[in-house]
């Protein structure tokens, strides 16, 4: 049997063109209007009603207009959730460059002058929304690791409120030891995969109450590999890459008695350190059905116990340190669990 083939559909990203000349939005229009849905807007007013209903991938916006002029615009549409997102490219005639500081301060990525070359206007439309393209892949591309790593908690057991309150814990381990900003970022968004592995672990292994047998342990432990598996290798480096070595290495401990390969000491990758402590302080302070919670000072304690065994003792020591930050992020991100005495 032939399959019908139903022919393909581009879809046209849309563009709001925002001038109180007609000549000059009937320009944009033969300059864009192959490539592109436009939508046209006469002053201001008519212009926030548009994109706050049609939610245009950019808008190219003028700036002296009556009324409400192309800077107040553009500031009511980043002030707005539903619009703020939106890139607004200023359309301006050469001599008001004076004002373009003004426009970059009301939220606007770039400028066009006037009179207008379809070159240029095609070059920059096309430019800005490849970035806008490329903001949104990275963001569902983290929605997905999110996903993933929630996947595995559920698995467990366990809460989704677990891989983001370690992953915040993990972040603030990294800049205490100096980790750039963006390579914390890149810590926070890549530790709610650690234990992604468990996706592959038997249901009556994994949710048992009671303790392991030896067998049941060597297939738990199996976990940090298949973890390693799923994320898979990725040369280029970036989120992922760093998401597959924590998967492989925050169950290694200082002293080489960890899995799964026996690493110890430096040898352990710092983001690996760095989530072994922030999982096990996560755990240890959180509710199970087969544990109570321990109190924040006895599980500090308890990495206090484990320096230069389980942990990096600089790393420890660090995390410390950050006592009034820890206990935030407990607060923001509670289970309404209270703490029992003592560990159980």
């Amino acid at each position: 049997m032939r399959l019908h083939r139903y022919p393909q559909v581009k879809i046209k990203p849309v563009i709001l063109a925002v001038d109180d000349e007609p000549s000059n939005l009937q320009l944009l229009r033969q300059i864009l209007q192959d490539d592109y849905t436009l939508l046209f807007a006469k002053h201001g007013e008519s212009a926030l009603a548009l994109a706050r209903e049609e939610r245009p991938a950019l808008i190219l916006l003028d700036v002296m207009m009556p009324g409400m002029n192309g800077h107040a615009v553009c500031r009511r549409l980043k002030a707005e959730p539903l619009t703020a997102a939106i890139p607004v490219i200023f359309v301006t005639a050469q001599g008001e460059l004076d004002d373009e500081l003004s426009g970059f301060e009301a939220g606007a990525v770039d400028y066009i002058t006037k009179p207008l070359s379809p070159a240029i206007v095609r070059a920059r439309v096309s430019n800005h929304l490849s970035l806008v393209r490329i903001e949104e892949l990275k963001q569902t591309r983290l929605q997905i690791v999110q996903r993933l790593g929630l996947a595995a908690e559920y698995k467990d057991n366990e809460t989704g409120l677990h891989v983001i309150r370690m992953s915040h814990y993990a972040r603030l381990l990294g800049v205490a030891a100096g980790m750039h900003e963006d390579e914390a970022d890149d810590l926070l968004h890549a530790a709610p995969m650690h234990d992604v592995g468990k996706i592959g672990i038997p249901d009556r292994i994994l949710q048992k109450q009671g303790k392991l047998d030896d067998d049941e342990w060597h297939t738990m432990r199996a976990h940090a590999v298949i973890g390693g598996d799923i994320i898979g290798i990725h040369p280029a480096g970036g989120m992922l890459a760093l998401a597959r070595e924590i998967a492989l290495t925050h169950h290694e401990k200082w002293d080489g008695s960890g899995y799964p390969r026996g690493l110890a000491g430096d040898n352990i990758p710092l983001a690996g350190r760095i989530v072994a402590i922030a999982d096990v302080f996560d755990a240890l302070t959180s509710r199970r059905p087969y544990k109570r919670a321990w109190p924040m000072a006895d599980a500090l304690a308890y990495l206090q116990e484990q320096k230069g065994s389980h942990f990096d003792a600089e790393l420890v020591d660090l995390f410390m340190s950050e006592r009034h930050a820890i206990d935030a992020i407990r607060t923001r991100w509670a289970e309404g669990e209270t703490a029992l005495e003592g560990p159980q």
